[in-house]
């Protein structure tokens, strides 16, 4: 999702049992427009959503970020039926502006960066949680219209087999003689957010790109940029020697990989030198036909079983105050990796930047590949 390989749009199909629910969707967003579930209690919120009984989601499917897990607690433990429809962030917020008269999704998954958004497009239902408190100040909005649950860190993935100098900072990557695959910076935020990393570590940050494409320019003069995609199969076959991906989707990916071939073996390193981090946040659609449903699965993923679920599927919890049990701590890594990790702080100003990023990476680094 939003560019970090979270799925593809699988289809808007919608049963019929949906479509008749979504009859009385007049009455459902009036309804809503008039609920503020900072008010309920937990309870109350339980109660309702007991009796709704389901809960529709958009990208969030049972194989990413372990959410399958979740829902299938939130069905053993409340009665919640789901059913997921995988896409991107941004066809997240397209079908919930497109439903606004006919609504069928609750809740759905996306980008830090589109939680903003979200809000302003007047898409969101606001809901703190219980766990208000438990989240740090970057990761939310001031009501709860959006909550980040987890993030992740632009980090190396190293195959031992090709590279035996397991890069931990930039600077190692450019004394390096191994080559680099960054993905597509025209279109991937994964491969745009390595370029912000590149440019914290130099001294640069959301205003400033010019540290981190400077990099990328002297790698391409040195031959060792790899254009071709960061694609799993790519790494199954050896052709990525280092690697540019968010460390859930390299932990995920080198697991993958060293289960089923034993001649496997992947590092994966968090930059020393400054990287970047970026979140996933739950928006609740403001038209949700079972509000308290998503609502309390808002609550259920920020509780301490919601967040274990997450780091099981290799993702980074936002409460830091959840205590992972051990087998779980193991898949992830070490939490003194992450000192020089930074969250964006200003999303305007990324936003514009990566938005002409693509056109400076045509520009300033690939003219310079022979």
């Amino acid at each position: 999702m939003n560019g970090l390989n979270k799925g593809l749009l699988k289809g808007l199909a919608l049963s019929s049992s949906l479509l008749l629910g979504a009859c009385s969707s007049e009455g459902i967003a009036t309804t809503n427009n008039e609920l503020n579930l900072n008010e309920l209690t937990l309870e109350k919120i339980e109660t309702q959503a007991k009796e709704e009984g389901h809960v529709e989601s958009v990208g969030m499917p049972d194989t990413w970020a372990n959410w399958g897990e979740t829902w299938q607690e939130l069905e053993e433990n409340y009665g919640l039926a789901h059913a997921d429809t995988d896409m991107s962030s941004a066809e997240e917020l397209a079908i919930f502006k497109a439903e606004q008269n006919n609504p069928t999704k609750d809740i759905g998954d996306v980008g830090q960066s589109f939680g903003p958004i979200a809000e302003e497009d007047g898409l969101t239902l606001a809901y703190k949680t219980s766990y208000w408190e438990d989240i740090p100040e970057w990761a939310k909005d001031d009501d709860g219209d959006w909550i980040v649950g987890y993030y992740g860190t632009l980090s190396f993935m190293t195959n031992t087999e090709k590279v035996s100098d397991v890069p931990t900072s930039w600077q190692d990557v450019l004394d390096g003689d191994y080559k680099v695959t960054v993905g597509d910076v025209n279109a991937a935020t994964q491969a745009q957010n390595a370029v912000l990393s590149a440019a914290i570590a130099n001294g640069g940050d959301e205003t400033n790109l010019d540290p981190g494409l400077a990099l990328f320019a002297e790698l391409a003069e040195q031959g060792r940029l790899d254009l071709g995609d960061t694609s799993l199969a790519r790494l199954e076959s050896g052709e990525i020697e280092v690697g540019l991906f968010w460390d859930f989707n390299a932990l995920n990916y080198a697991d993958q990989i060293e289960s089923t071939n034993p001649n496997a073996s992947f590092d994966v390193t968090i930059p020393q030198d400054g990287t970047v981090q970026s979140g996933y946040a739950t928006v609740i659609n403001s038209t949700a036909p079972n509000p308290h449903a998503a609502a309390l699965a808002r609550e259920y993923i920020l509780s301490d079983e919601g967040q274990i679920n997450l780091a099981k599927g290799y993702a980074r919890p936002i409460r830091d105050n959840v205590e992972l049990p051990q087998e779980v701590q193991d898949i992830l890594l070490p939490q003194d990796q992450y000192q020089a990790a930074q969250p964006i702080s200003d999303y305007d100003a990324w936003e514009k930047a990566a938005a002409g990023l693509g056109q400076r990476w045509q520009e300033e680094i690939l003219t310079k590949i022979n």
